[in-house]
């Protein structure tokens, strides 16, 4: 199966299909994701591509960071 992201999907949701999506945010820089309740109640709104201009990440960065752990990322 493969595993794919969409960039307006709620991370919450993202993570809860796929747990390994925590690890991989935190490598890109979204540290603040491990925070208790954060996922629950910030992760609800933010979407990947809010999360990745609100910390002014690459989107082309971060889609292939998602690649080379297996994800295909959609706009």
């Amino acid at each position: 199966m493969e595993k794919v992201l969409k960039m307006d999907e709620s991370i919450f949701d993202l993570v809860d299909r796929h747990p390994e999506v925590i690890d991989i945010m935190v490598e890109l820089g979204f540290h603040d994701i491990v925070k208790p309740g954060m996922l629950q109640t910030a992760g609800r709104f933010m979407t990947l591509s809010k999360g990745f201009k609100l910390k002014k990440i690459d989107k082309d960065t971060a889609r292939l960071t998602f690649q080379q752990h297996g994800f295909k990322v959609l706009e």
